[in-house]
């Protein structure tokens, strides 16, 4: 047998040792979620028939610590935070489930962190679909992507009684890729950028590349990067897409186009051109139509839905922060919403 094919051979046994590693850890993850939930469940009720409180739940933990010692995770902080999960999510049968997906360390993120239970539901969703570690779904709940995603006009529009389209993104774009308003924002949160007050495009995209991890957590997972100024040769020109993704559920390119200034019609043909040579001369075949993003520093709505109104390119028009928005403030313009929503149902 030759070397190649040997190493071939014995990386499916290194396979089958690393999935039943992890599949594993994910049944002792689950166990330990069901045994604080138990435990959880006990102490509240205890609680309410009992009188239980501080004291008595500093003894139940010094119990435990007797009688199973070198067991971690039972100091009375921790009980508490249990009796906490129960009682937040008791009444939600499909949130618990959810709930054994994550570490426990995950949950008392979004235990903490969040106000309502839509919320708590956004984010325990989105922590298992996109893998999160703690320290990534820390910096969604602070950047306020729940409040984001709830105002951001596809959002709105599904919650509207009245739907009306995306004017951000080009109709073709919508027709070839339908999952486009789920995998595109309207907006963008780089803070962790540290850009100076002035700053050129090209800042902007060198520091996108020096901290592309927290760039594409912004965008998404499955964005992949491919390359900065990726060069594109038509006829005897050089041309250079600022930043090159490969989005792998939509199956095709993405090109980014930076702009630090505010969105202008005129910035749909260069991307439109760019599309075109990704299309002609990169694309594979197995693969769908390229996607344009304009990245402006800011938009003013109606100009982009007369600019998109007659593209016939898959492009969208979204803006950036450099700096994080004011949970406060989302949540103020959040309520308005739901107020808004409300009285329209009256």
């Amino acid at each position: 047998m030759s070397k190649a094919l040997a190493n071939k051979n014995f990386k499916q046994v290194v396979d089958l040792i690393r999935n039943a590693r992890h599949n594993a850890l994910k049944t002792v993850n689950k166990e330990l979620i069901e045994l604080y939930w138990q435990v959880g469940s006990f102490v509240s009720r205890k609680v309410d028939s009992d009188g239980w409180g501080k004291g008595t739940v500093e003894e139940l933990s010094e119990f435990i610590q007797q009688n199973e010692p070198g067991i971690k995770g039972f100091s009375p902080a921790n009980i508490w935070r249990m009796r906490q999960v129960f009682d937040t999510y008791k009444d939600f049968p499909k949130l618990v489930t959810l709930l054994r997906e994550l570490s426990w360390s995950a949950n008392l993120r979004i235990l903490s962190k969040t106000k309502s239970i839509e919320e708590k539901e956004f984010y325990l969703t989105l922590a298992i679909k996109e893998h999160y570690s703690v320290r990534e779904l820390e910096r969604q709940i602070a950047s306020g992507f729940y409040e984001r995603t709830i105002l951001a006009p596809p959002a709105r529009e599904k919650m509207s009684t009245v739907l009306t389209e995306n004017k951000n993104l080009a109709t073709v774009l919508r027709d070839i890729h339908p999952a486009a308003d789920t995998v595109f924002k309207d907006k963008y949160v780089l803070d962790f950028l540290d850009l100076p007050e002035q700053y050129s495009e090209k800042d902007l995209q060198q520091a996108l590349v020096a901290n592309l991890k927290d760039f594409i957590l912004e965008l998404g997972k499955d964005f992949t990067f491919v390359g900065q100024e990726y060069r594109l040769q038509v006829g005897n020109h050089d041309y250079f897409i600022d930043l090159l993704f490969y989005h792998r559920e939509l199956c095709c390119l993405v090109a980014f186009e930076l702009k630090i200034e505010e969105f202008k019609p005129d910035y749909l043909g260069q991307i439109n051109f760019y599309l075109e040579a990704l299309d002609r001369d990169v694309k594979k075949q197995h693969e769908k139509p390229s996607v344009g993003v304009l990245l402006c520093k800011t938009k003013d709505n109606e100009v982009v839905e007369y600019a998109m109104s007659r593209s016939l390119s898959p492009t969208m028009v979204a803006e950036y922060e450099t700096k994080l928005i004011d949970k406060q403030l989302l949540r103020a313009k959040l309520q308005e919403f739901y107020d808004a929503e409300t009285e329209e149902d009256k």
